[in-house]
């Protein structure tokens, strides 16, 4: 896997990909990047990033130039810093056969159309860093209620919330035909639309008395 940004998303996604036995590759961050073919030791450096704020200089790997990280050859790119880091030239270009978007809109819709066109798997932001809104709903429910879960009850909420919503978007985007950030499209109006009319029903009920 390549990821570009190693800051609070980038770094925690890497831990936990490493963790699992998912192997880094290649990182970039703001100030510099570095390679490894065999795997970059992750805890070794993010005590670097720690403490010097960048992957510039650390000694587990080998230097390059950042720019080429979208273009990296792994089989995996997380871009988890940048909007627009995709470009349609990028995407022609592009060897990842995944790309899990970590940031906030890191495709352009031309960069999108292409990998979509090339087959490449595209998670897209709406559903793969949505996982800070849904703990963020957790916070209000548990303020709600003046009540506060353990640490285990929310990663364990957390991951069914999130396979769920994963396991919603690809049954929809298999029976569709259709790309993942389609299907994740489709289901959210669905819903923001089902909602509304439910509440335009139960205001109608109500004026009606």
């Amino acid at each position: 896997m390549a990821l570009q940004g190693f800051g609070n998303v980038g770094s925690h996604a890497a831990r936990l990909i490493a963790e699992r036995g998912g192997k880094i590759v290649a990182v970039a961050d703001h100030a510099g990047a570095v390679h490894r073919e065999g795997g970059l030791d992750v805890p070794a450096l993010v005590e670097w990033v720690q403490e010097h704020r960048t992957v510039d200089g650390f000694a587990g790997g080998d230097a390059f130039d950042g720019a080429e990280i979208i273009t990296w050859p792994a089989e995996v790119l997380i871009p988890a810093a940048l909007e627009n880091a995709i470009t349609a030239e990028h995407a022609k270009e592009l060897k990842a056969e995944i790309v899990i978007e970590a940031a906030n809109g890191p495709t352009t819709p031309d960069a999108h159309e292409i990998l979509v066109n090339r087959d490449v798997l595209v998670v897209p932001d709406i559903l793969a860093n949505a996982g800070g809104v849904t703990v963020s709903y957790f916070e209000w429910a548990q303020n709600i209620q003046r009540f506060s879960w353990e640490y285990e009850r929310v990663v364990d909420e957390l991951e069914k919330t999130m396979r769920r919503a994963y396991g919603s978007v690809r049954d929809l985007a298999k029976q569709k035909n259709i790309d993942l950030r389609t299907a994740a499209f489709t289901l959210g109006i669905q819903r923001v639309g089902r909602a509304g009319l439910s509440r335009a029903t139960v205001r109608e009920e109500v004026d009606l008395g």
